[in-house]
């Protein structure tokens, strides 16, 4: 089904009648002072109108006024009206209208409605921008399929529903860094929308898909769960029905809403089957809906299956960069699996080292490769800046001895007290993506204190001939285990040598 913002326009109808009345009763006032005698007003039983479907076209229908009467307003339920004792209303989709009649006689007007049924859908009749962007228009008879944005950073996006907090309705507290989430049955499925049957929609989970963890009893999943990415959310088995459908509205203010039926969903499942549209075009789908038992909003980036983005042409250039935690820097930061990343945390040691009221809490969980980056938007000239500085607190509670039995063969596979720095080359015409650790340069700083302010300093000068590092990793506690800890940093900075 398709709602366009034309398809219920009250303030728009109310006028026109306001406006056809006081044309009226101008003429009305007009007859008395001239003399003319008024009857009695009509009655809704006096109006009466007749319809016929077009003999080539049924979802167009002729009406015609058979009331006595010198003036008569359609409106045909479908958000259009027209004027006239002759008048045509197009049904492009199936269901029921209400089609009302006002009738203006000289001694008043009157009312009455009548139910009109369209059997089916014609979908050459809808040529709506936003419904050829989604399901690829009337002529494709496969219609157009959707994939999550997975290479891309906020590909799965997360923040506030409640309308007082900083971020409302935007991914203001996380985005997914490229293929966050690789594992948990979300990056092959397939979303279709098709036309030439009606409004169509096609869910392939490809076995299995990921949902957030308060769902778990849902009755469609009837499957044994699995832990997610990092022991995040869950992963199940399912497949989803065939026969679906779905719906798109456009309010009057422009917002679109996508509903896709029951049982069906879209990507990650936080319960709901309603979507904001905050983003179409034709490469590109930004949905948000809502996680009704925790009142987030989570969102998803979509590109069509088979889409791939152009490389982006990064500049070479060099800026400084800060974060001190307790102003506001010049950094975005980005996690990717780590447990937690608090930009704002209270200094658990206030000592001489350190006297600052915030600094930064890492939280490394259970995923074997989990860090935090800084996507610098431009190839990092290191003949101009190559020294990162940074302080790190390494608390005595963490578990350093203990070896995970699963960790990777070339990992020591206990936590390890050090803070790593890498440089990457994720993006621009020579970026490698997921790739990029293998032409990574990096510097490990071993720590041997723990419970004090450590001034740590990564000097990347030998790798002054590349020119194509545009990612900036900090790793602590090393990767290839499943060990967790807690870590502190300070004092970020990119600078020069001097």
């Amino acid at each position: 089904m398709y709602k366009s913002k034309n398809s219920k326009n009250p303030t728009y109808q109310f006028t026109v009648f306001l406006v056809l009345m006081v044309g009226f009763f101008m003429s009305s006032c007009s007859d008395s002072t001239t003399g003319g005698e008024l009857g009695s007003a009509p009655t809704s039983e006096e109006v009466t109108f007749t319809s016929e479907p077009d003999s080539e076209n049924p979802n167009i229908i002729h009406f015609t006024n058979t009331s006595d009467s010198f003036r008569a307003l359609w409106d045909f339920g479908n958000g259009a009206t027209a004027e006239g004792d002759n008048v045509i209303g197009e049904f492009p989709t199936q269901g029921e209208y209400t089609v009302t009649l006002t009738i203006f006689t000289k001694s008043g007007h009157a009312v009455d409605s009548s139910t009109v049924t369209v059997a089916e859908t014609n979908v050459a009749m809808l040529d709506d921008p936003n419904l050829n962007i989604l399901t690829g228009g009337s002529d494709d008879i496969d219609g157009k399929t959707w994939v999550i944005d997975s290479t891309q950073i906020g590909h799965m996006g997360l923040g506030p529903a409640d309308p007082s907090l900083d971020g409302y309705g935007t991914p203001a507290w996380w985005q997914a860094a490229p293929k966050a989430k690789s594992g948990a049955g979300l990056y092959d499925d397939r979303y279709t929308f098709q036309l030439d049957d009606g409004f169509v929609y096609k869910q392939e989970t490809n076995g299995h898909v990921f949902l957030k963890t308060e769902y778990e009893d849902t009755e469609i999943f009837t499957n044994p769960m699995t832990a997610g990415p990092g022991g995040d959310d869950l992963i199940t088995a399912y497949n989803a029905p065939n026969n679906q459908s779905f719906a798109l509205e456009e309010a009057d203010n422009g917002e679109l809403t996508l509903t896709v039926s029951d049982p069906s969903f879209m990507g990650f499942y936080t319960g709901t089957r309603t979507y904001d549209i905050l983003e179409l075009e034709e490469n590109l789908m930004v949905i948000r809906f809502i996680d009704t038992k925790n009142n987030f909003f989570w969102f998803h980036r979509l590109i069509p299956e088979g889409y791939e983005h152009p490389p982006e042409i990064l500049p070479y250039k060099s800026e400084e960069l800060e974060d001190n935690f307790d102003e506001e820097g010049n950094v975005d930061w980005v996690t990717d699996q780590i447990a937690d990343f608090n930009e704002s945390y209270d200094n658990p040691a206030p000592l001489v080292a350190d006297t600052t009221n915030k600094v930064a809490k890492y939280a490394k969980g259970e995923g074997q490769f989990e860090n935090v980056y800084i996507d610098l938007g431009y190839e990092l000239n290191l003949n101009e800046r190559s020294i990162i500085r940074l302080r790190a607190y390494l608390p005595s509670y963490n578990d350093y001895q203990t070896v995970d039995p699963n960790a990777q063969s070339w990992a020591p596979g206990n936590l390890l007290q050090q803070v790593e720095v890498k440089l990457h080359n994720v993006n621009g015409e020579t970026g490698l993506g997921g790739n990029s650790w293998q032409t990574q340069a990096n510097i490990i700083q071993p720590i041997n204190q723990t419970d004090t302010w450590v001034d740590l300093e990564f000097d990347f000068s030998g790798f002054s001939d590349r020119e194509d590092f545009d990612r900036i990793i900090i790793q602590i506690g090393g990767e290839g285990h499943s060990r967790t800890g807690i870590f502190f940093i300070d004092d970020f900075q990119l600078t020069s040598a001097n």
